[in-house]
């Protein structure tokens, strides 16, 4: 049955709405959740969506004017609806690019269900009884409103939020971050000092590429930390012809590192994958949580680079007349006076949050984020997930649930195998508990890169082994959590 209408009736904290579905987060997560539930609900029933920034696109809104998507634009949607831009299946969408083709998924999604945007809201508490979940808003100019809604879901995502500039002591540089400084804006332009990116991940990859294309000549450094290798984009969205009968699709790819990961082998499993699948500037690399790059890119960036540091900043400090970047080691690298400082850090699971289950007691609340992570992405976690809410099978399938934020802290280097095992054992779960039209649904799906006759023996391999490699996964899980002393593994009643 429908939501009641609005009421104009308020409680002591705030105006009182009521709806049937309450989604809080407005990004890719929360879109796709969203358009999973305009395919359970009735054209009258009504959803409110909330997020605190003033309009749909999430972490896209706040970051750097220059990002573009990692993958080709096709396959970064919500549920299955199709891109309007009309460009090659290989372009990578800019950022403006992104933030409008969510305006479109909003768009086609009203025209299936009732949304009404709560965008400048904040959720401050929700409390969970047999007959509603109730839901507390605050507005950026301290207005409260109160949603009553049959069901929850808290598309948080990975909670990233803008970088700041690095605090540092000296006076003699200028430190900024990519989100809150453009690189090819009017002072970067305006002044020819060198540039030191600190960081050696995505962002970081970017802001070179930006600034050794924009400023050919121009002296820019990299200090990469413990390095990174990226997924190599050739080699699993080839172009052309070679999607036929080159590159690896990502499915395929999955299965076999998770079928080599047993939990306690990271390293050799890191290695394999590096060499067969990887591309890399730096010459260690440390680091790697499923960025995309090309070899076009990683030639372009390392030959307009002036010098790559394998080491971690401390601080740049003014002493005796000289500016140096003091690093972990110990040791220290003279700058100009003058040089810029660009924070590139990374923001993956740097910011600690208070435990939730994915799924709440009485499972009316679904709850998407890091802690109680079921999947390797947000986006794929809020497209299945919702499924199993409005099936009613939340608290029935027993899915893992990893806390990938404590993970992090003890082994990166684990971390994105543990991630694969966990999607890998959690999607042959749900696909033994959804109809196989979900996964037909899926625009997400990274395989849909190529043709349908390879889709397909993907997909036939997937139906025939899921089952019998389930109980590898669950060892390798079960392995994770006794060896780094963490949660992981399936709900208790409790959510504890």
């Amino acid at each position: 049955m429908p939501a009641s209408q609005p009421s104009a009736a308020t409680e002591e904290d705030g105006a009182v709405e009521s709806c049937d579905v309450c989604i809080v987060g407005a990004g890719i997560t929360g879109l796709n959740a969203l358009f999973v539930a305009s395919r359970y609900l009735e054209r009258d029933q009504k959803v409110i969506l909330v997020d605190r920034r003033q309009r749909v696109g999430g972490m896209w809104v706040d970051t750097y004017p220059y990002v573009r998507l990692h993958q080709p634009h096709g396959l970064f949607t919500a549920g299955n609806i199709k891109w309007t831009l009309g460009q090659d299946r290989t372009y990578l969408a800019t950022k403006d690019e992104v933030l409008g083709h969510f305006d479109h998924c909003l768009d086609i999604i009203k025209q299936r269900v009732r949304v009404e945007e709560r965008f400048g809201w904040a959720l401050e508490s929700d409390d969970e009884t047999d007959a509603m979940v109730r839901i507390t808003c605050k507005s950026s100019d301290g207005r409260r409103l109160v949603v009553h809604a049959k069901q929850l879901i808290k598309a948080y995502g990975l909670r990233i939020v803008a970088n700041d500039p690095l605090e540092i002591s000296s006076t003699r540089v200028r430190s900024v971050s990519p989100d809150l400084c453009d690189m090819r804006g009017d002072d970067m332009r305006a002044s020819d000092a060198p540039v030191w990116i600190i960081g050696g991940g995505k962002t970081a990859m970017d802001t070179a590429h930006t600034l050794v294309t924009e400023y050919p000549g121009r002296e820019v450094n990299l200090v990469a930390g413990s390095g990174t290798y990226f997924n190599s984009r050739d080699r699993l969205f080839p172009a052309g012809a070679r999607r036929w009968w080159g590159g690896t699709p990502v499915s395929g790819l999955a299965q076999e590192a998770t079928r080599r990961f047993d939990g306690t082998n990271e390293t050799d499993v890191g290695d394999w994958f590096r060499a067969g699948y990887g591309t890399w500037l730096t010459p260690a690399t440390g680091n790697y949580l499923f960025g995309n790059l090309s070899e076009a890119e990683n030639t372009t960036i390392a030959a307009g680079l002036n010098d790559i540091t394998m080491d971690h900043l401390v601080d740049v400090v003014d002493r005796d007349g000289v500016t140096d970047l003091v690093l972990r080691s110990g040791s220290t690298k003279a700058v100009r006076p003058g040089s810029w400082i660009v924070n590139c850090t990374g923001y993956v699971l740097h910011n600690d949050h208070p435990y939730e289950p994915y799924a709440s007691d009485k499972g009316a609340v679904l709850s998407i984020q890091p802690r109680s992570a079921t999947m390797h992405l947000t986006s794929l976690t809020g497209y299945f997930l919702p499924h199993l809410l409005f099936l009613g099978k939340i608290r029935n399938v027993p899915l893992y649930e990893l806390d990938l934020q404590e993970l992090r802290k003890k082994s990166k280097t684990v971390l994105p195998y543990a991630m694969l095992s966990l999607v890998e054992h959690n999607l042959s779960l749900i696909a033994d508990s959804v109809p196989t039209k979900v996964f037909l649904d899926c625009g997400l799906d990274l395989d849909r890169w190529y043709p349908l006759p390879r889709r397909m023996v993907s997909t036939a391999r997937f139906m025939l082994t899921h089952r019998r490699e389930r109980e590898h996964h669950r060892h390798t899980l079960d392995t994770l959590r006794e060896r780094f002393n963490i949660r992981c593994g399936p709900l208790t009643k409790a959510g504890c």
